[in-house]
């Protein structure tokens, strides 16, 4: 049975699927792991994981299912990430990860002193951030001196499967724009000046669109996974851009929102977009461009309260449904992390307020899924309000499993919601994306084909005065307890660093 597979390094696990031509899924497999969070602020992984699970994860889906014949093989992973290795490919030190890892300050700083803030945005798209590649990649070559001058190349998780698979040194435009300020996105190239200035010595790889196939399965690769050498193998991308295409989300005027470890939106739009509190991108296809943004935790802020209280999802579920809207009375800032876009705070920290001895675990964690919500809802307002087209809003990722957290995040935003048939996420995409890739011309599967919409999540209008009386009360919660919470920020480093 011809199929593809499509493998997904993502925070907290790597997930593997095998489709057929039709979009059915023949079987998963997932291997859960851990990010190391060695210091407040920082956020890491070996690489090295991210090869000896796709090895294992793809002898488990073959033994589910013997007889598939692999036709093509599509990656994804969570980004962007800073990996670098040696001449010989192995990581010089853990991979730095996206947004939540915010070490890189001190480098932000100067180098957006340095480059102009100006220029960085009319090159890179965007302010840099925390989501940054260039600062992280600057933040070894200052801290870690000896590491940095082992570097030779710089990868993603994708990128780094691709090349472990077929020896070809790519990655993806979409990816590349988040290594900013190193890529210009309006040319659709490496900025050669900034990228020798900012990572001298790191070689720069090929650039390609995320379905375009990278190289083949080469003999060692084969031995060490199964597959067939000669397989094709497509450059892939980031996991939220892969997820945004497993559900047909990529066209313009789509807005996704994956419900996962973190929350992620993308916008597409067919132009630039610009704002300094979100971020400008170029789309994974030709031609599009995004503006996104993510919370630096969701699912980690509901996984949190679940392992405080020793219950189970749905007695938590079941408890904050019996809560009912404004769980009676508290708010939440959801910045257990930081938080990434639209208040690009590293050092934001999460409050609950109107605490009081009736409160239940039921109306904390009602409270956490409204702050989630009120979340999404400030991140759409700052993209309309540079000019996005949203037209069409779908969800996808573990968190659209559960009915009430949609309903809220519907409630709160006031938007209508799509969720297709199948939500199991970027490795889905990637496997659509290799059969694409594969497929003679006029004969690609279509998405919609694949994964038809089949629930839609309409906004009760009954909940809206309270959620939008919610809503000021979170931002001006957050403006209100700024001062304090950046001074038990820096505590917190000041005790560990002690």
């Amino acid at each position: 049975m011809r199929c593809t597979l499509g493998v997904d390094v993502g925070t907290s696990s790597s997930k593997g699927v095998l489709v057929d031509d039709a979009g059915r899924i023949l079987a998963t497999a997932v291997l859960e792991h851990e990010v190391r969070r060695p210091h407040p602020g920082w956020v890491e992984m070996d690489g090295r994981i991210w090869w000896d699970e796709f090895v294992a994860i793809t002898h488990e889906l073959r033994a589910q299912c013997p007889d598939a014949e692999i036709a093509a093989v599509g990656v994804s992973g969570m980004g962007p990430c800073v990996l670098l290795a040696d001449d010989d490919d192995v990581p010089v030190r853990p991979a730095i990860l996206y947004g939540v890892d915010t070490r890189s300050g001190a480098q932000i700083d100067r180098i957006t002193a340095e480059l102009g803030p100006e220029a960085i945005t009319a090159i890179g798209g965007s302010p840099l951030t925390s989501q940054a590649g260039g600062p992280k990649i600057a933040w070894i070559a200052e801290e870690e001196p000896d590491s940095y001058a082992r570097a030779r190349r710089l990868y993603m998780p994708a990128s780094f499967l691709a090349r472990r698979l077929t020896g070809a040194y790519v990655l993806d435009h979409q990816s590349a724009s988040q290594t900013s300020p190193l890529y210009d996105v309006e040319r659709g190239a490496w900025h050669e000046p900034w990228w020798d200035r900012i990572a001298p010595g790191i070689e720069r790889p090929a650039l390609r669109w995320a379905g375009d196939i990278a190289g083949w399965v080469t003999d060692a690769a084969a031995d060490a996974t199964g597959l067939q050498a000669g397989t094709p193998v497509i450059a892939g991308t980031i996991d939220a851009w892969t997820e945004a295409v497993s559900v047909g989300a990529h066209e313009v005027g789509d807005l996704m929102l994956m419900y996962g470890t973190t929350m992620f939106l993308i916008a597409t739009g067919a132009h630039t977009l610009r704002t300094p509190s979100m971020w400008t991108t170029v789309g994974a296809f030709e031609g599009t461009r995004n503006l996104a943004g993510g919370l630096a935790t969701s699912g980690a802020l509901t996984a949190w309260l679940r392992d405080l209280t020793s219950a189970d999802y749905p007695t938590l579920l079941a408890e904050a449904a019996a809560s009912g809207p404004g769980a009676r009375g508290l708010a939440m800032l959801p910045y257990f992390a930081g938080e990434r876009t639209p208040i690009q705070d590293p050092d934001a920290r999460g409050v609950i307020a109107g605490l009081t001895l009736a409160h239940t675990r039921g109306d904390l964690y009602r409270a956490a899924l409204e702050a989630t919500a009120l979340g999404v809802r400030h991140n759409v307002e700052t993209m309309r309000a540079a000019g996005a087209d949203i037209r069409r809003i779908v969800a996808v990722g573990g968190g659209t499993q559960g009915q009430l957290w949609l309903q809220i995040v519907s409630d709160a935003t006031g938007l209508t919601q799509q969720v297709p048939q199948t939500t199991i996420g970027a490795s889905y995409g990637a496997a659509f994306l290799a059969a694409t890739a594969t497929t003679a011309p006029g004969t690609e599967p279509r998405i919609a084909e694949w994964n038809p919409v089949v629930a839609t999540i309409t906004p009760n209008s009954a909940t809206s005065a309270v959620y939008d009386a919610l809503f000021d009360r979170y931002l001006r919660l957050y403006t209100g307890t700024t001062d304090v919470v950046h001074e038990l920020a820096g505590t917190q480093r000041e005790e560990v660093f002690a």
